[in-house]
């Protein structure tokens, strides 16, 4: 029985502007794909993150040009199938993570289970997920917390008045924050914030310094009062093992790494090597959100907020009640979609 696949393209448009450290975007494009198998319909999502330079016309050119090769594959498992297009097309992790996550929605349905119960996780374990709140002028971001009241927000970073700016949204919250600089700090900078920050009661911080610096990231890790937790410096899984020394954990996004089933493997390994996990999103809506979702009682930390950052969504199946997961009956990944 062979494989049949269909695609588009969608852009969401965020509900405010969105900023971090390396700039800005108003909506988040992303390749929304349906694979079947059987009259099962399985959905993956792969959205295009402008510093990975994979952009949705590369996804969509690479797709094209092994199509044949992927619908004539002989389906039963989707981790062979992971073994297989990662051979097939090994220089766009995207792509394969959006085929990935299809194959895995295709054979949760085969079976007739939701993911998290194919892989006997209890989902009350899962941990609640962080809003973001992007760069902005103080009152602005203050006035985003104010319309989203949330117990975790995860606050962007890479400014030089950083300091004053989690001052000022800490007289307003007693929520837990996070820190997410996306590289913005230089050595000397985290130094002086990193103290202060802890003094402000944020839980941890995204990676601080540049993804190639490991060696000052070792250093500041031995001398950190709050843990540091690889982003950029994390994106596959030979990486994981390179952290031990320079982290305290790690944020697996399915995205860059390839999908549902590089990242089980990530989890284990980082917890063989006393690294806490955090699952973080890349904006994607309801289909990456839905993925992230059933492997969230894997993790310490949820970052899986896409669907609250934008406006609109492609489908149904994955909400929130103040950062709790709220799990669709479904089988697969439970999400609801009109076919393509």
């Amino acid at each position: 029985m062979s494989l049949k696949i269909r695609y588009k393209e969608t852009a969401f448009p965020f509900a405010n502007i969105f900023t971090i450290s390396k700039g800005s975007k108003s909506s988040q494009p992303a390749l929304q794909l349906e694979l079947e198998f059987m009259r099962i319909k399985g959905y993956g999502e792969a959205p295009a993150i402008s510093y990975y330079h994979i952009p949705v016309s590369r996804m969509i050119e690479d797709l094209e040009a092994k199509r044949g090769f992927i619908e004539k594959y002989s389906f039963n498992d989707p981790e062979r199938f992971w073994h297989f297009l990662h051979h097939l097309i090994p220089h766009n992790s995207f792509l394969v993570c959006a085929l990935d996550m299809a194959a895995w929605d295709i054979y949760g349905k085969l079976r007739g289970k939701p993911l998290h119960k194919l892989w006997d996780l209890n989902v009350s374990k899962a941990p609640l997920t962080d809003y973001t709140i992007g760069i902005d002028s103080i009152a602005s971001m203050i006035d985003k917390m104010v319309q989203k009241p949330w117990p975790i927000y995860k606050i962007k970073a890479g400014m030089e008045n950083d300091v004053d700016i989690i001052r000022h949204l800490r007289a307003q919250t007693k929520s837990i924050f996070r820190i997410d600089a996306n590289e913005g700090w230089s050595f000397d900078e985290a130094l002086i914030k990193i103290p202060k920050m802890k003094e402000l009661g944020v839980e941890l911080i995204e990676q601080p310094l540049p993804k190639d610096q490991w060696e000052e990231m070792k250093e500041l890790k031995k001398i950190s009062s709050v843990p540091l937790i690889a982003d950029e410096s994390c994106v596959a899984e030979e990486d994981v093992e390179k952290c031990k020394d320079a982290f305290h954990g790690i944020n697996i996004k399915l995205t860059k790494c390839g999908g549902i089933t590089p990242a089980r493997r990530m989890i284990n390994k980082a917890r063989a090597l006393h690294l806490s996990v955090m699952l973080g999103c890349m904006n994607e809506s309801t289909v990456g959100t839905a993925a992230l979702a059933h492997l969230a009682p894997l993790a310490d930390y949820a970052d899986m907020d896409g669907t609250l950052l934008q406006s609109e969504q492609l489908g149904k199946g994955i909400n929130f009640d103040k950062g709790r997961i709220q799990y669709a009956a479904g089988s697969g990944l439970g999400v609801t979609i009109e076919p393509f």
